[in-house]
């Protein structure tokens, strides 16, 4: 929807400390079953994050240092031609 990286997105909304109150939430899709989705907010707050760290390159990989604890996601991520 945001044109991200979808493992990057799942990598930041794992941890909701990430993202304000409300911003994450669950969606039942069955009597038992739920997924993780983001309130209009959330998707807002996520784009103006995601874009704010794309300033600079530094900035960008200080971001997926902070934001992202998978080596390989991060290595992948950084090897593609910046936005």
């Amino acid at each position: 929807m945001i044109g991200e990286d979808l493992e990057l997105l799942e990598a930041i909304v794992w941890n909701d400390d990430n993202l304000t109150y409300g911003s994450i939430i669950s969606v039942y899709t069955g009597p038992e079953e739920t997924i993780t989705a983001l309130s209009d907010y959330g998707v807002e707050e996520l784009t103006d994050m995601l874009r704010d760290a794309r300033r600079t390159t530094d900035s960008w990989h200080e971001f997926l240092d902070d934001f992202v604890h998978d080596k390989e996601l991060i290595a992948r991520i950084r090897a593609k031609p910046p936005r």
